[in-house]
């Protein structure tokens, strides 16, 4: 009896979370190891489809860089990578496009569906306009040219907003093209910004392999709870955020300057640590705070 009263006092705790987000946008990147894992993968479909059957409207933005260098391993193509993202030539390209698709999009797709879930496949494509993004070569500060990755310069929020209204989850690719329909690949973590930016999304969250932002990032124990966007550019010069987490914490920013409360980074890998991070107070990874 006891156990079957702790968890109606679980139920109660989170009523107040479901009150007050009821409705919201919540954009969900996934990406990492976490999602090479398929019982991760199952357990956080199934925590999705949780917050969707209480009136939460997620959204889901997925990675796949690991089952990309695989595919590009098998066909005997080098990945290639320049400040944190993939050398993507006209061969490339093709291989993303299909892996994100036709395999990683689809996976997800279909685990929604074993938790009767109503999930929906939208190619970032369809939504995202994108042109040639260059890198920078560190020492020199000269354009690099790294292929077709594109930078994001508009999402189109109809196709996701109607999937939502129809009681669908969206699951989008990463992927863009340009007014000539030239796709380009888009950093996952970028798109998931751009596209909870556009849609004024309540959170925006980013379900990895890490715990968050770390003081340490050889020590999990100095986790750092929550960073107010005032603190960003310390946290820069001191080199805390650094490399492939600047454009992400970049991002963030811009997408809370647009309207989304908190942005959330946590370890996709603990057990229902999506459903932690919302419906309790201390939550279990690094918070980014507006104010």
């Amino acid at each position: 009896m006891d156990k079957l009263i702790r968890k109606a006092e679980v139920l109660i705790e989170a009523l107040p979370y479901m009150q007050k987000f009821q409705g919201s946008i919540v954009v969900v990147k996934f990406g990492g190891s976490a999602m090479e894992d398929p019982a991760v993968t199952a357990k956080t479909m199934r925590d999705i489809v949780l917050l969707h059957a209480i009136g939460i409207k997620v959204v889901v933005v997925h990675g796949g860089g690991k089952a990309i260098s695989a595919k590009l391993k098998e066909l005997g193509v080098q990945s290639k990578f320049f400040n944190g993202l993939r050398i993507t030539d006209g061969e490339t390209i093709k291989v993303v496009d299909d892996v994100l698709h036709n395999l990683t999009n689809k996976a997800l797709v279909d685990a929604i569906k074993e938790c009767d879930g109503k999930g929906v496949s939208i190619s970032g494509k369809s939504i995202m306009r994108a042109e040639k993004l260059f890198s920078e070569d560190p020492e020199t500060r000269e354009k690099v040219d790294i292929g077709f990755v594109g930078k994001v310069l508009a999402v189109n929020v109809n196709p996701i907003l109607d999937a939502l209204e129809y009681g669908f989850i969206p699951v989008i690719t990463p992927l863009a093209v340009d007014f000539f329909g030239q796709p380009y690949n888009v950093n996952a973590d970028t798109a998931a910004c751009e596209i909870a930016k556009a849609l004024k999304a309540e959170k925006l969250v980013f379900l990895s392999d890490v715990p968050g932002v770390l003081k340490d990032p050889a020590d999990e124990k100095t986790l750092i709870s929550q960073i107010h966007i005032a603190e960003v550019p310390r946290l820069i010069e001191e080199k805390i955020l650094s490399g492939g987490m600047l454009p992400k914490i970049r991002s963030c920013v811009e997408a809370l300057e647009a309207g989304a409360s908190k942005v959330h980074m946590i370890d996709g890998r603990i057990p229902h640590s999506l459903l932690l991070e919302i419906f309790t107070e201390k939550g279990v990874g690094t918070a980014i705070l507006k104010d």
